[in-house]
């Protein structure tokens, strides 16, 4: 694999104009000194641009933490994407409040963590330069915290943010090969949930696939001990650990609609 300088100088996680662009991310800019030499990052802007969704992408490494508050799934495609379920409704975030404040004490998933930052890989080149999604609601020329500093160079925060993006980057690229090991390993199968929610009134969950744990229970040694060098058991495990979690999704469900019903309104 070739290695990949990165600069806080551009869209998604590829610079390819036809691709659609990563969730969450409208308009990923190339940070510039000059062009964006008076905008800034609007302070405390809160996640409300995640409040739509009810999965998100993960890396592998965080997959234990994940564990913890959401369950892991991976997505129905060859990618077998590994994601931290967030809500069991279309279109709802059960960890976002009204006021786009995430549950207390829960771990934010880092890809909701990178936003607005992003990197673009440069089409021919190794480069990844530092973007930034140009939305009215997150960036503005009145903000205290600009990207760069009057003579051009980067401002601590867009230091920070290249930084956490190169970490990000780095945990995506093992978490490629992890996904890609397990897509082609026959381990995974899809699952559907149904969710009661009480009084009678029953939610189906699909489009998910889970790793299977008789498959893996009889997995070939030579496999298993090739998944064991590569380091990927842990994160098995903390997938399948993580399926205690669906209740706690159910109680939050059960009470968000108890709200619902109560004020009226969807919250």
């Amino acid at each position: 694999m070739a290695k990949k300088e990165a600069t806080a100088a551009t869209t998604g996680d590829g610079d390819n104009k036809a691709a659609p662009l990563p969730l969450f991310y409208s308009n990923p800019v190339p940070l510039d000194g000059k062009k964006h030499a008076d905008l800034g990052l609007k302070k405390n802007f809160g996640l409300s641009f995640c409040d739509h969704v009810n999965a998100v992408p993960i890396n592998m490494i965080e997959m234990p933490q994940i564990s913890h508050y959401y369950p892991i799934a991976f997505s129905p495609d060859n990618n077998a994407t590994p994601v931290a379920l967030l809500g069991v409704r279309d279109n709802e975030n059960l960890f976002v409040d009204g006021s786009g404040e995430w549950v207390e004490d829960a771990y934010v998933p880092a890809y909701i963590r990178r936003y607005p930052f992003i990197f673009s890989e440069i089409a021919g080149t190794d480069q990844l330069t530092l973007c930034v999604d140009m939305n009215d609601q997150i960036v503005d020329n009145k903000s205290e915290q600009k990207f760069f500093e009057a003579e051009g160079k980067p401002a601590l925060l867009a230091q920070n943010a290249l930084e956490f993006c190169k970490s990000y980057h780095a945990a995506a690229q093992q978490t490629l090969a992890f996904s890609k090991a397990l897509a082609s390993s026959g381990l995974l199968v899809e699952r559907q949930a149904e969710i009661n929610i009480g009084g009678g009134k029953r939610i189906n969950f699909s489009g998910f696939r889970i790793v299977d744990e008789q498959k893996l229970a009889t997995l070939p040694e030579k496999d298993f001990l090739e998944w064991r060098k590569n380091g990927w058991l842990p994160f098995l495990y903390a997938h399948l650990f993580s399926g205690a979690q669906w209740s706690r999704l159910t109680k939050m469900l059960s009470r968000r609609i108890e709200l619902e019903e109560k004020t009226g309104t969807k919250q």
